[in-house]
């Protein structure tokens, strides 16, 4: 395996003094990319997701044209639910629609939890791949999604801007609902160890739809499995957690075995400091939509926000998936402004 010729982002998860922060993109390998829209229009998603060379080659794009100083394997979080036996249709511009949505126990009791390595993979195929192309340029991030938001999914049935069918689900009938978040944690602990193994150097979990809960029900629906996963995982690599909108869990999630926590732009980087004791390295917060800003304005807001966090335990980053109207020299010149930092 060759050795690392940027480790910024693992020195930056380790707390370790670096000369400027690391930088990379949510949503870095896809949509905005012309080279990816000429893929989109050839393949359909799962089989962009499905074919490792096809994968392998979108994951180095960002690498390539943008600069970016880590590559995510390009994937989704859906593969979880198909891997457990459930149907997930994805339209372009519609998103995901899973049409048997888990209603009762025996839906539960029917949900796969076994062989979860061997029924992906094509993702770690990806990975294995992709590390080989990479062949030490920047480190390789491997994902899945947290629990919560899995569960979101196989309850609604599709995106919602409320998921009151899934909120409701976890109210009403909370036993099942924790049945079902076990099963998926357990599931994703294997899964993300198999991407370890395959050659992932850290992993990120996706919590896009935590902050739909209050901080309360965050304790008793998301937390529990976040933790759970981070404790298991980062035996074999560092775990950066993304808990999207539920800025109010920080100060718990920063005394766990987490490498790192991700941060929208709802939260100021003083407030994150303070909530984490600064013993946790933090990611983000750039809004996404400020992307397409003038770019000297990009720039300016870039340093802005690093000056805030400061250049210690800090991985610049957005705040959210970069958005597929972006200006690719935009999107370079965010990352560029990174690098510019303290030069």
């Amino acid at each position: 395996m060759s050795e690392l010729k940027n480790d910024l982002l693992l020195q930056a998860l380790k707390g370790e003094a670096v000369s400027r922060p690391p930088v990379w993109m949510m949503r870095q390998a896809g949509r905005y990319l012309p080279d990816y829209i000429k893929l989109r229009q050839k393949y359909d998603f799962f089989t962009r997701v499905e074919t490792p060379e096809l994968a392998c080659e979108i994951t180095l794009q960002p690498v390539d044209q943008v600069g970016v100083d880590a590559a995510i394997i390009f994937s989704d979080i859906l593969v979880i639910p198909q891997a457990m036996g459930m149907e997930v249709q994805m339209e372009e511009g519609k998103g995901p629609l899973l049409p048997n949505v888990v209603k009762t126990e025996s839906d539960i009791d029917a949900l796969i939890t076994t062989d979860t390595a061997e029924r992906l993979n094509y993702v770690m195929q990806a990975l294995s791949l992709t590390k080989q192309e990479l062949n030490g340029r920047v480190p390789l991030i491997g994902f899945a999604g947290a629990p919560w938001t899995l569960l979101c999914y196989m309850v609604e049935g599709k995106g919602s801007k409320t998921f009151d069918k899934a909120k409701q689900f976890c109210f009403t009938q909370p036993e099942l609902a924790h049945k079902l978040l076990q099963k998926i944690t357990d599931v994703t602990i294997t899964y993300l160890k198999a991407q370890a193994k395959a050659g992932a150097n850290l992993v990120q979990v996706f919590d896009s739809w935590s902050g739909m809960l209050s901080p309360a029900d965050f304790k008793i629906f998301a937390q529990p499995y976040l933790v759970q996963i981070a404790d298991a995982v980062s035996v074999d690599v560092p775990v950066i957690l993304f808990p999207k909108g539920s800025w109010y869990a920080l100060e718990d999630l920063s005394k766990t075995s987490a490498a790192g926590l991700g941060l929208d732009w709802s939260v100021t980087p003083t407030l994150a400091r303070q909530l984490t004791s600064n013993n946790i390295t933090l990611q983000g917060n750039f809004d996404p939509s400020k992307l397409l800003a003038p770019i000297p304005q990009i720039k300016k807001e870039v340093k802005e926000m690093i000056d805030g966090f400061g250049t210690r335990r800090y991985v610049a980053n957005l705040g959210h998936g970069i958005l597929p109207n972006v200006p690719v020299d935009h999107a370079r010149a965010f990352v560029d402004a990174v690098k510019e930092y303290g030069a």
